[in-house]
């Protein structure tokens, strides 16, 4: 079974940024050895591949703190830490790795860095006192830390942007639903609505990536991050739940679909067609006019408290929103799992949601 790691590349680097975020005591080490202008060379890990490229140093085997940290790196050598940076294990370690390991860093430290990064596969922490930065090397790519300052600006930024797209994503559902109880729904208005749903998700994923190297830096931000994409992930499934992940009385999981939206490029993104194909409906243009009638998944959640399983014998037994919608008091109760106080519950509310949502859009 394959691992978080290996679906997704960059969860690695984003686990280590995490250790290494502002308010974590690796943070604080790095940053005393950047002001001390010492310079350091650290390896999160140690296996036998580790052993063989070393030579000399010490054993320290000790709690991880920033201090004892900052000490250490002022002699030669490397720090070996377990991969968690918990305990420093040795100190002023000479690292020898493959020479023949292809490198384009420049200087010493950092050519070591890379190359004890790709022979071993664990993160090496180069801490550069000429060019005052800290540099993380991980799966054959560097990365350099930024200033705290600079991430929140761009992290601001993003969540703007992410504010906008919000508002606009409720306009669209908003409309999706008024379209739905009238019987109005095209394949462009589900194409739009998924394009939206998809915007949000990955400007989302942006802003999280920022979280992670902001650490404590970025509480606030990650309170309004939580605010901004409150129910979306759910809304996004629920979508491909009523148009287009198997039928009424044998839905699939809606994953296939979601990968497929997630792995359009930009280009494809802002393609309507594009989008509609990836749904597995039709994306040329004369298709995107065409209708399509929704199962009722998005609008029976909005009733509350009404279990998973009982919209799901809703939608077996009726196939469609538009029959659910004109079912009587009587029509319902005949549902599994009904009955008739939840019938007429039923019948309220989705009387409800479509004066409500008939409302908004001739407002």
């Amino acid at each position: 079974m394959p691992t978080k790691e290996s679906v997704d590349p960059d969860a690695k680097l984003r686990s280590v940024l995490a250790q290494m975020a502002p308010g974590t005591a690796l943070r604080d080490g790095l940053q005393r050895i950047l002001r001390g202008s010492t310079g350091a060379l650290i390896v999160l890990g140690q296996d036998k591949v580790v052993s063989t490229i070393s030579s000399g140093g010490f054993n320290v085997d000790t709690e991880f703190t920033a201090t004892r940290l900052r000490e250490l790196a002022k002699m030669d050598g490397a720090v070996l830490c377990d991969r968690d940076a918990t305990r420093i294990l040795e100190a002023a370690v000479q690292l020898l790795p493959d020479p023949s390991i292809p490198t384009d860093e420049q200087g010493t430290r950092h050519r070591t860095a890379d190359r004890v990064s790709r022979q071993t596969g664990l993160p090496v922490i180069s801490v550069s006192k000429s060019m005052n930065i800290i540099a993380l090397y991980i799966d054959g790519r560097r990365y350099v830390l930024e200033d705290a300052a600079a991430i929140l600006s761009r992290a601001n930024q993003a969540l703007a942007t992410l504010e906008r797209y919000r508002l606009r994503l409720d306009e669209v559902t908003n409309s999706l639903s008024a379209l739905e109880i009238e019987d109005l729904v095209t394949v462009r208005d589900v194409a739009v609505v998924a394009q939206r749903y998809e915007m949000v998700r990955r400007i989302a994923a942006e802003v999280t990536d920022y979280l992670v190297e902001l650490g404590t830096d970025g509480r606030l931000l990650s309170l309004q991050l939580e605010e901004f994409v409150a129910g979306t992930a759910e809304g996004q499934r629920l979508v491909v739940r009523d148009y287009v992940s198997g039928t009424a009385k044998r839905p699939k999981s809606p994953e296939p679909i979601l990968t497929a939206l997630a792995s359009l490029d930009s280009a494809g993104l802002l393609d309507l067609g594009s989008i509609a194909t990836a749904l597995g409906m039709p994306g040329d243009i004369e298709s995107l006019d065409s209708a399509v009638r929704p199962r009722g998944y998005r609008i029976l959640h909005r009733i509350p408290r009404l279990p998973e399983a009982v919209i799901a014998n809703l939608i077996s037994h009726f196939g469609a929103l538009q029959k659910i919608l004109s079912a009587s008091v009587e029509d319902l109760r005949d549902v599994e799992g009904v009955g008739e106080a939840r019938a007429r519950n039923i019948r309220e509310n989705l009387s409800r949601i479509a004066e409500s949502s008939l409302m908004e859009r001739f407002a």
